[in-house]
């Protein structure tokens, strides 16, 4: 099965895809500058109109694409951090099982599992000693 993918890039030229290429660029930019913030969306509205990149579309629509960004954002925050909380829920359940097997001191499954504080895993066995 052979298959293939165009990839665009930014050709100089000034439609809509290769402003829209310029916008992520400048967009990227700035997120690395300032982070998932609303300032890195309006610097990148402001720099994209001083360069004519989406002019006339930011100039009419730029709260609506604040608002459209900023939900992206979050939307983004509340994936990574479910994505975290199961990590972590993970880790713990790994971390019960070392411990119930009594095969490895807590300073070793700290080594395997650097995600949890030693003072976690004192409290997973202290929790797991409760009941037994």
């Amino acid at each position: 099965m052979e298959v293939k993918a165009k990839v665009i890039y930014e050709s100089g030229g000034d439609d809509i895809i290769n402003q829209y290429i310029v916008f992520c660029r400048v967009f990227n930019e700035q997120t690395g500058r300032y982070g998932m913030t609303k300032k890195a969306v309006t610097e990148t509205i402001r720099i994209c109109k001083d360069r004519n990149v989406l002019r006339e579309y930011l100039l009419q629509r730029e709260k609506e694409v604040v608002t459209i960004m900023m939900r992206l954002f979050d939307e983004e925050e509340i994936l990574k951090s479910y994505i975290r909380s199961e990590r972590h829920d993970a880790d713990r359940e790994t971390a019960e099982r070392m411990i119930k097997d009594g095969e490895l001191s807590l300073e070793k499954i700290s080594c395997y599992i650097p995600s949890l504080s030693m003072d976690e895993l004192k409290e997973i066995e202290a929790e797991i000693m409760q009941l037994a």
